[in-house]
C-alpha cells in the first residue's frame, strides 16, 4: 500500500475513504459467498483504516454511520451497483482507487454483513451478476421502517433570546478589540487586532492560561468567536460557550442529527442580539440563546439527499443570516441565501449555478446524459456594510475533471461574487478560474482593505483559492491588479488525459478554508497554503457516472510526491513576496496579526507559532499535542490580552489527530 507524506495519511486515509461517502451506504439481503473468510478479511481492513472515522461498530464518529435503517433506506433507492461504484471510484482519499479489487470487495462484504446480510458460500467478486442479486430494498425493509422525513422547522420553547449583543453597530464598526465578532475577526476579514500587550518584546513569556476539551472525537475546524468575555466554539455536533479567561464551561448544546450528516465538519457560529447561529452537516440552521444555549429554532435549509451540507460559518447582518451549502463534488446546484434571524425563513436566494432563464445559464452547454452543477460555498464571506455589498467565494463545477462534458465558462463557479446583501442581487463578479478542470475552488474573498496598490490608493478585495494564486482586485473598477503564486504551479494549462497529468497544486493544494490576514502596520498580507501535487486522470466519457448525492469527479486523482505548507508574506502594494516560512505539513490553520507586531498561526504538527510580522523571524513555538486546522482569535478580558487556539480533531485529508481542545494563552501575571 502506498504511503503519503505525514504518517497519518498512509493507508489510514484509505477508509477515511468512507468518511466521504456522505449520506450513507445501504445493502440488501444476499449471501456473501465464502462469507466467513471474506467478511473476516473485510473486518480487518475496516478495523485498520475505517474504524477511527466510522466507529468500531459502524456507528459513526468523525464520519457518518455505515449501519442501520437510515443508512440502508438511503442506499436502497440507488442500488448495490451504485454503492460499489462509489466505494471503488471515490475512495480512498486522496489516493482514489489505490486499493486492490479484492480489498474493495472485502470491505463491502463486511459492511453488508454487519447490516444483516447472511454469509453465503461464494465470495462477493464485484461482478455485475452478483451486484444484481443484492436486494437492498429487502435488506432495508428488514432493518425496520424508513426513518421519518427530517422536519423542515423545529420551534424552540423560547421565542426570543434573553442573552444580549453584539448589536449591529458593534458588528459594523468592530470598535472594541476586546471582542472577536466574526470568523475572520470582522466583516472586512482582515484578521487583525490592534491589541498590543503581547508583543515581539515579551512573546517569549507566553504561557497556557487554560484549556477546554470538547470531549467528542470529531473534526475541529471552528473559528472561536468572542463577545463580552465568552468564547463560542463548535464541532459537527457540539456548540459550547466557555469563559474566555478561565475556560470554564458556561453551557453546551449537542445537536442530534435529523437527517444524514453529509460532510461532518463545521467552522463556527455567528452572533448578534443574543442569537448564536450555526449550520449543521445535515443541512439545518440552528439558533441558540447566547445566555444559556436554549434552542430558539432550527430550520433545514439544505438537503442531504442532494449532497448538500453546511460547513461554513454564517454571516449575520441586520435581520439576515447569510449562508449556503457545501457539496460541489456531489453535483449540487449551488446557491447562497439569506434567512430571517427570528425564525430562519428564506428572504432571498442567489443561484451560483444559474437555472434556465437566469443570467449565466448560457455558460453551461448541455451534453446529453451528463448532469452538471457544483458552485458550492464553504468558506467565510466578507461584507462592506456601508455599501451593503456582500462578497462570496464560489467553488468548483462538477463533474470536476472533464470540462469538455460541461462546455462553457460555467458561471458562477470559481468566482468572487459581489451581491447586494439585502436583496441578493448580483452587482458584479470576477470568475478567476473559468471552465475549471482541476477542482480549484475559489475559497477566499477577504480581506477588504483600503491601501495603496499598483500606484494609487484603492479599495481592495483580496481573493485566493486552491489554484495557488492570490489576486488583488480593485472593488471600484473591478480591475485585477496583480497575482502572486503561493504554492508550486506546474502543468496548469496542460489538457488532462486518460494516462494522467501531474499538476501542481493538486485537488488538496493551494489556499484552503483559512485565508489571508493583513497587518496595516507592515502593509503585508500573510497567506497560509498547501503545496501538494496530484496526478489527474480522465476516464472514458461513457464511464463518467452520476450517483445522486455522491462524489462526481469524472476521473481519478492520486497524490504525487511530498507535501509541505507555506506561510507567505506579500507586499500589498505590488504583490511581491517579502518573506516565507515553510512547514513540513500542509498549512491550513488561521493566520492572525496584532498590534504587537506579531503573526500567529498553527501547524498540523500541533505547533502554535508566532512570527515577527515584519521580518518573519520565529518568536514562539508551543506544541499543543494535536494538529491545528481551525481558527486563532485574540481578545481581551478585563484589559488582559488572550489568544484562543483550536487544536486536535484532525482532518479527513491532512491528518493531524488529537482530541479537540481549545487552548487559551496569555502572559503571566506580574508579581
Amino acid at each position: 500500500m502506498r504511503h503519503y507524506p505525514g504518517s497519518s495519511l498512509s493507508l489510514s486515509a484509505v477508509i477515511l475513504v468512507l468518511c466521504l461517502l456522505a449520506p450513507s451506504l445501504t445493502m440488501a439481503q444476499h449471501e456473501t459467498a465464502n462469507g466467513a473468510g471474506q467478511v473476516d478479511r473485510g473486518q480487518r481492513v475496516y478495523g485498520a483504516y475505517c474504524a477511527n472515522c466510522h466507529g468500531v461498530e459502524l456507528e459513526g464518529a468523525v464520519g457518518p454511520t455505515l449501519a442501520g435503517a437510515r443508512f440502508l433506506h438511503n442506499w436502497a433507492e440507488k442500488g448495490a451497483d451504485d454503492l460499489y461504484y462509489i466505494l471503488r471510484t471515490t475512495m480512498p482519499k486522496p489516493a482514489v482507487g489505490s486499493l486492490s479489487k479484492a480489498a474493495y470487495a472485502d470491505v463491502l462484504a463486511f459492511i453488508l454483513q454487519r447490516n444483516g446480510m447472511a454469509t453465503g458460500k461464494h465470495a462477493f467478486d464485484g461482478s455485475t451478476e452478483m451486484l444484481e442479486e443484492i436486494d437492498l430494498t429487502a435488506l432495508a425493509a428488514a432493518s425496520g421502517p424508513a426513518p421519518e422525513a427530517a422536519p423542515e422547522f423545529i420551534p424552540g420553547e423560547r421565542q426570543a433570546p434573553i442573552g444580549k449583543g453584539p448589536s449591529q453597530s458593534e458588528l459594523t464598526t468592530n470598535g472594541d478589540p476586546s471582542n472577536w465578532l466574526y470568523h475572520t475577526g470582522s466583516y472586512s476579514g482582515e484578521r487583525y487586532s490592534p491589541l498590543s500587550d503581547i508583543s515581539t518584546a515579551n512573546i517569549g513569556e507566553l504561557q497556557v492560561a487554560c484549556a477546554y476539551q470538547v470531549g467528542r472525537l470529531e473534526t475541529f475546524y471552528a473559528g472561536p468567536i468572542v463577545y463580552d468575555g465568552v468564547i463560542y466554539i463548535t464541532t459537527p455536533h457540539v456548540t459550547a460557550a466557555i469563559d474566555a479567561s478561565t475556560c470554564r464551561q458556561k453551557w453546551r448544546k449537542e445537536w442530534e442529527p435529523k437527517d444524514d450528516m453529509v460532510w461532518p465538519n463545521n467552522r463556527g457560529v455567528a452572533v448578534k442580539d443574543g442569537y448564536v447561529v450555526r449550520g449543521t452537516a445535515d443541512g439545518y440552521l440552528v439558533a441558540l440563546d447566547a445566555e444559556d444555549g436554549e434552542m430558539l429554532w432550527a430550520r433545514q435549509v439544505a438537503k442531504a439527499e442532494l449532497g448538500e451540507t453546511i460547513t461554513m460559518p454564517p454571516l449575520i447582518f441586520e435581520d439576515l443570516i447569510v449562508i449556503g451549502p457545501a457539496g460541489s463534488e456531489n453535483n449540487i446546484q449551488g446557491w447562497i441565501g439569506a434567512f430571517r434571524l427570528s425564525d430562519g425563513k428564506q428572504v432571498w436566494r442567489f443561484n451560483t449555478v444559474p437555472q434556465a432563464g437566469e443570467p449565466g445559464a448560457d455558460t453551461w452547454a448541455e451534453v446529453a446524459g451528463v448532469p452538471s452543477g457544483g458552485g458550492a460555498v464553504w468558506t467565510p464571506m466578507s461584507l462592506d456594510a456601508e455599501r451593503g455589498e456582500l462578497y462570496v467565494a464560489v467553488t468548483n463545477p462538477a463533474p470536476d475533471l472533464p470540462a469538455h462534458l460541461r462546455p462553457g465558462k460555467n458561471l458562477y463557479t470559481n468566482a468572487a461574487l459581489a451581491l447586494d446583501v439585502r436583496t441578493g442581487k448580483l452587482r458584479w463578479y470576477d470568475q478567476l478560474v473559468p471552465s475549471d478542470f482541476h477542482d480549484w475552488d475559489q475559497t477566499q474573498v477577504s480581506p477588504l482593505i483600503r491601501a495603496t496598490a499598483a500606484g494609487k490608493e484603492r479599495n481592495l478585495l483580496i481573493s485566493a483559492g486552491k489554484d495557488g494564486l492570490l489576486h488583488a482586485i480593485d472593488r471600484d473598477t473591478h480591475e485585477r491588479l496583480y497575482k502572486t503564486e503561493v504554492t508550486t504551479r506546474k502543468n496548469v494549462d496542460v489538457p488532462l488525459t486518460r494516462e494522467g497529468v501531474e499538476v501542481c497544486p493538486g485537488v488538496l493544494g493551494g489556499v484552503q478554508w483559512n485565508g489571508p490576514a493583513y497587518h496595516p502596520g507592515t502593509g503585508l498580507l500573510y497567506v497560509p497554503a498547501v503545496d501538494w501535487c496530484f496526478r489527474f486522470s480522465l476516464v472514458a466519457d461513457e464511464d463518467v457516472r452520476y450517483v445522486k448525492g455522491q462524489n462526481y469527479l469524472g476521473g481519478d486523482v492520486d497524490a504525487v510526491g511530498d507535501w509541505q505548507g507555506w506561510l507567505t508574506a506579500i507586499d500589498v502594494k505590488d504583490g511581491s513576496i517579502r518573506w516565507q516560512y515553510r512547514s513540513e505539513m500542509p498549512l491550513v490553520a488561521a493566520v492572525t496579526t496584532t498590534g504587537g507586531g506579531l503573526v500567529f498561526t498553527g501547524e498540523m504538527t500541533g505547533d502554535f507559532l508566532a512570527f515577527d510580522a515584519a521580518t518573519g523571524k520565529e518568536r514562539y513555538r508551543f506544541n499543543t499535542g494535536g494538529g491545528i486546522n481551525g481558527g486563532i482569535s485574540t481578545y481581551a478580558v478585563k484589559g488582559k490580552q488572550y489568544i484562543a487556539v483550536t487544536s486536535g480533531g484532525g482532518t479527513l485529508t491532512f491528518g493531524g489527530g488529537g482530541s479537540p481542545t481549545l487552548f487559551v494563552f496569555s502572559l503571566p501575571v506580574k508579581k
